[in-house]
């Protein structure tokens, strides 16, 4: 693949004012791998925790660089806690830096995670991108994360490349991801036994090259639709909940 240097040149320009590209290119720290492009997701989806104190868990420790980007990002309120399978990835651990050791496709480890930090508020999996490992990680965590939160998933590509496990895998990660966007619109399945905890809790689903972003917020009730005609006396309002009737306001 041909890659024009110039074209790369103005491509990176265009990150100058984002905080974490300053850090990776002008900062002291340890290696840290990263898309040209994660940078801009970054930024969009978790600039509204910095300077709060909140709770980070990056799956996927490497050489620790990631880690020290995280906690300049966020300031010194938020706790930054690595998980790796690595022992040696404990030297990594800092002030407002934690590091736990365990298998992310392991449930029995989530466990004993969720029992240790009760409040999460981002989940980064930049773990071992195999299928099960991040399929096992969203099913795990998500639930877990604190209203408000963001779970993002990198290097989705693992999907579509040999390797990781496909061969083993009942679905890809990103065959999995489609199916919990069936499960965002359950309400309109008819069916109240097919609405489950990611209808009621999953805000939002985005997709990007390598990346996968889902916004928990808690959905207290069905999608409502509106209506409203003002040019009637009083005015018409009504309402209808999922793919029900509409109702006036009037007859409730």
């Amino acid at each position: 693949m041909n890659i024009d240097i110039d074209e790369l040149m103005k491509l990176s320009h265009r990150y100058r004012d984002n905080p974490l590209w300053d850090f990776f290119l002008n900062r002291e720290h340890r290696l840290i791998t990263k898309w040209l492009h994660y940078f801009e997701v970054y930024d969009k989806w978790f600039a509204k925790f910095r300077g709060k104190e909140i709770v980070m868990i990056e799956v996927g420790v490497f050489m620790g660089g990631s880690l020290q980007m995280w906690r300049d990002y966020f300031g010194s309120k938020a706790q930054i806690i690595g998980v790796d399978i690595n022992e040696d990835c404990r030297e990594y651990a800092a002030e407002g830096i934690s590091i736990e050791i365990g298998s992310q496709d392991n449930p029995n480890f989530w466990n004993y995670m969720k029992g240790k930090y009760p409040k999460v508020d981002i989940l980064l999996d930049d773990g071992g991108h195999t299928m099960q490992q991040q399929i096992i990680t969203f099913k795990e965590m998500f639930p877990h994360l604190a209203d408000g939160g963001v779970y993002l998933c990198e290097d989705t590509h693992s999907s579509y490349l040999s390797g990781f496990d496909i061969d083993k895998a009942e679905m890809t990660y990103m065959e999995y991801m489609k199916r919990i966007i069936d499960e965002m619109h359950a309400y309109y399945k008819g069916n109240p036994l097919s609405v489950g905890y990611n209808t009621k809790n999953l805000s939002g689903l985005h997709f990007y090259d390598s990346m996968v972003v889902a916004e928990k917020k808690e959905r207290r009730l069905p999608p409502v639709d509106f209506q409203y005609k003002t040019d009637e006396n009083p005015p018409y309002c009504a309402f209808c909940v999922g793919t029900a009737k509409h109702i006036k306001f009037s007859d409730v």
